[in-house]
């Protein structure tokens, strides 16, 4: 059986792990949650254990949904009576998309009324409704023509411990925060000996959720250990009593067995004082020392984290006078520990950056050894504290989409006896520039949720380069694809190699990437233009998300990486306007449009290139979005010999071909030259109604609009389809929109 385990966006794989280690036979990542191979038992168990689901929902039925009378009726035809009786209480939730049904709460009303309608006829009498603590919470999704009804076996949602009684102003979801923990290697640091401190503990709920973690306490325990979370009739109460009994033995062992290894301090009493009075409820009165400190005071762990140090450890070390060091018993604990963190933003991620260089100075200060998982607004505002992360990664705290630094250790070794190398006066120039491009582009990066963007091209003319920013989907590291501009004969060859040094320092200064996550490829033109051979054998797959698509990169072992991010704005396009249509994609190359298309909905998808390479490529593609089937074709071969056979119907067309190509394998192909005849043939294809976009990077290319007129109405969109992170270079591409001409 296949149940769905919601959560947050950016916890996806780290929930997938935590539900196959709970037992169930596979999960697999999808967006803002996890699908789920397991039985009603690993559901259950799923509700009372899963610290990072928000909500374990139970598929009753699935149906198509293209209005809201087929809501109505697919609803209204399942045997209600099989899973309520009409004197319990009933609530929906839903959440709809696309352009049929747009209200979520009158498709959640349609449910309720199908439900009712469905046991008033069956036995005279109606359930009522109990928004607030109903005996059976379903749940409702319209997505894509698509509706599931299915039972929120927690009831509501499971970020609510049960233990909180008093919050700040922005109290962060226990579900975050376990991610915040699990991201650091929390509760394993612990299992080493390991502490726990949160310099800017708020309320308290990192530290609670941790010491929870510690405790071996199931985070279901207090919400649901007096009675099942839902009356539904497929319940199994035997079952779920048996889990809260196994919990509730475990919860004693790893109480009795607590280390007071805890310590939360915060620049606000009021803050300390709801943290306290969480604690209390949660039963950690005395697992937990507070403070009130503000973080540029914290020039010393608190003393329960830092046992004894030295040979004795009898008291404090000597200094070369003889002299006894008050601080030096306050030594590095026997195992690093983890500091845990979520500095202030607003909505708007706008704070102080001086407060998070403040905290940046202290966890230097006071732990250097110590691993840090710090929950930031925003990777600008992370790189204020002046911390170098390991690893990033993305997650939404609630509606904002933040970043979540991984440092380990807080403090690195120094390189060499010097330290860190200084940078040159051209490096802190380009660093300096791409800090500025990245503070102007934040805003629309954050509202379109772009992770991977063109950062740099030539904005200073001595730094002639390309950098090209992606991030991992998985993992959260910024990789880097820097491609050098072949310099002119005149400029020594020695300047050139200094400049593209000084050019990699930067970036890697300004974007927080080590120097092993950073691609570099030279751009120059030979006999038929630029070559496209294979530079390398590293065979290493980056995924990268773009919208709702997960596609695979490769930075270091051809000259483009399989993604061409100008083409981000005509991609999202061909998503949005697939949805039940049948999509061609011509010179296909990795198939990034053709898994947009398949994504947004297209009924079917087409794929031509004549590269093996290519198609496998595209193929791995469709495998990371779980996208596959005979609707899916993809063919190898020449795409003008391809069209001249073909004879299907396409109410989509992608047409993107190279400039040049003199593949042994068809005739040469040369885009002027050839761009009628191929239009024409692309257009035959179209259904009546069908759109057709051309687009092509020859700089030099001019279309002949009066032979292309002929057959088709031409609308140029080139403005349209350029992203802002390549307003630069405005020629970098261009796109027309073609339409049949109807006779």
């Amino acid at each position: 059986m296949r149940f769905f385990a919601s959560c947050a966006k950016g916890l996806e794989y780290l929930l997938a792990d935590e539900l196959v280690a709970l037992g169930c036979a596979r999960a697999t990542a999808a967006v803002a949650g996890v699908n789920v191979e397991g039985d009603a038992a690993d559901a259950q168990r799923a509700v009372l254990w899963s610290r990072l689901a928000s909500r374990v929902l139970w598929p009753l039925v699935e149906f198509d949904c293209p209005d809201v009378d087929a809501l109505y009726d697919g609803a209204r035809a399942v045997a209600w009576q099989d899973h309520l009786d009409a004197g319990m209480t009933l609530a929906v939730d839903a959440h709809v998309s696309g352009e049929a049904i747009t209200h979520a709460r009158y498709a959640a009303l349609r449910v309720k009324d199908a439900v009712v309608d469905a046991l008033r006829e069956h036995g005279g009498t109606r359930p009522d409704v109990d928004v607030e603590a109903p005996d059976l919470r379903l749940n409702l999704v319209v997505r894509k023509g698509r509706a599931i009804v299915s039972v929120d076996l927690g009831g509501g949602p499971l970020h609510r411990r049960a233990w909180r009684r008093a919050q700040g102003e922005a109290p962060l979801k226990e579900t975050l925060a376990a991610a915040v923990l699990a991201r650091g290697g929390w509760p394993a640091l612990y299992a080493q000996g390991g502490a726990l401190l949160d310099p800017m503990c708020g309320s308290g709920t990192l530290l609670i959720e941790g010491a929870l973690m510690a405790a071996d306490v199931a985070p279901g325990l207090l919400r649901h250990g007096d009675a099942p979370p839902s009356r539904w009739h497929g319940f199994d109460r035997a079952r779920w009593q048996s889990l809260v009994e196994e919990a509730l033995a475990r919860e004693r062992a790893g109480r009795a067995a607590l280390r007071p290894a805890f310590a939360g301090s915060d620049a606000d009493p009021r803050a300390i004082a709801a943290a306290r009075e969480n604690a209390t409820a949660a039963g950690l009165r005395d697992a937990i020392a507070w403070e009130v400190c503000p973080v540029d005071r914290l020039h010393q762990l608190p003393a329960r984290l830092e046992p004894a140090v030295g040979p004795g450890a009898g008291g404090p070390l000597p200094d070369d006078d003889g002299s006894a060091d008050p601080g030096a018993a306050r030594g590095a604990p026997t195992a690093p520990g983890l500091v845990v963190c979520n500095p202030p933003y607003d909505a708007r991620l706008a704070a102080d950056a001086a407060l998070y260089r403040a905290l940046g100075d202290a966890l230097r200060r006071v732990a250097p050894e110590w691993r840090a998982s710090l929950l930031c607004g925003d990777r600008e505002l992370g790189f204020a504290t002046g911390l170098r992360a390991r690893r990033h990664y993305q997650v939404l705290n609630g509606a904002l989409e933040c970043t979540l630094l991984v440092c380990d250790p807080i403090q690195p070794a120094a390189r060499g006896p010097s330290g860190p190398r200084e940078l040159s006066d051209g490096a802190r120039m380009v660093a300096n520039r791409l800090r500025k491009t990245l503070r102007a582009s934040k805003a629309w990066r954050a509202r379109e949720r772009v992770d991977c963007f063109r950062a740099y091209d030539a904005d200073l003319p001595e730094y002639a380069a390309a950098i090209d920013v992606y991030t991992d989907a998985l993992g959260g590291e910024r990789w880097l694809h820097v491609q050098e501009y072949a310099a002119p004969a005149e400029i020594p060859e020695a300047v050139t190699r200094r400049r593209f040094g000084e050019l990699l320092a930067g970036a890697a200064e300004a974007l927080e990437v080590p120097r092993e996550r950073i691609a570099t490829k030279t751009r120059a033109r030979g006999k038929g233009g630029s070559k496209y051979g294979q530079l390398s054998h590293r065979g290493e797959l980056l995924t990268v998300r773009e919208g709702e698509a997960r596609l695979k990169v490769n930075l270091f072992d051809y000259l483009d990486t399989g993604l061409f991010l100008d083409h981000r704005p005509l991609r999202l396009r061909i998503a949005r306007e697939a949805q039940g249509g049948r999509f061609l994609n011509l010179f296909c190359y990795t198939g990034a449009a053709t898994v947009h298309a398949a994504v947004g909905g297209a009924a079917q998808t087409t794929s031509v290139d004549l590269s093996a390479t290519y198609l496998e490529w595209l193929a791995d593609n469709l495998r990371e979005n779980a996208i596959g089937g005979t609707r899916h074709r993809i063919a190898q071969a020449d795409a003008l010999a391809w069209l001249r056979a073909d004879r299907g119907e396409y109410d989509l067309v992608f047409c993107d071909p190279p400039t040049f190509s003199n593949s042994a394998r068809a005739d040469d192909f040369d885009v002027q030259r050839a761009h009628v005849e191929l239009l024409s043939l692309a257009v035959a294809r179209l259904a009546p109604a069908g759109v057709l976009y051309f687009s092509n990077n020859y700089r030099r290319f001019r279309l002949d609009a009066a032979a292309v007129s002929a057959f088709a109405e031409v609308e140029e969109i080139s403005a349209d389809t350029l992203p802002p992170d390549f307003a630069r270079n405005p020629r970098i591409h261009r796109t027309w929109r073609l339409r049949r001409r109807m006779a």
